[in-house]
């Protein structure tokens, strides 16, 4: 992700436009795209600030409310491959979900995984 553009510009921005100059115009002298300019003028009408909103995701997923049930199934069953359990989430609690998305919740929760181990 790239970084949010510096607060000094988003200020300058917005202050041409509300001197009475359009999107437009602000967009060319500041060297910036319209739609920039739109969700200036939009943030500083709706929060009252032009600070950067978070960037990425607040940590909520979809296996977020299942987690509980997977530390019960790796309890109770032991070891369990990521396709098991990617397998188990969409048979039992109706979440298809790629193995890859149980390896990150696995991680999260501190749960280790079997493995399959290819033949000699």
């Amino acid at each position: 992700m790239g970084k949010p553009h510096p607060f000094e510009l988003r200020q300058r921005v917005v202050a041409h436009v509300e001197a009475g100059n359009t999107h437009h115009s602000a967009a060319a002298r500041f060297d910036v795209s319209v739609k920039f300019v739109n969700d200036m003028v939009k943030l500083k009408r709706e929060t009252g600030s032009l600070a950067p909103k978070r960037q990425g995701n607040p940590g909520i997923g979809k296996l977020t409310p299942h987690e509980d049930w997977v530390r019960a199934q790796v309890a109770n069953r032991g070891e369990i491959t990521l396709d098991e359990m990617a397998a188990r989430l969409e048979a039992e609690r109706g979440v298809r979900v790629d193995p890859s998305s149980v390896w990150r919740l696995f991680g999260r929760l501190g749960l280790t995984h079997k493995k399959r181990h290819s033949g000699a």
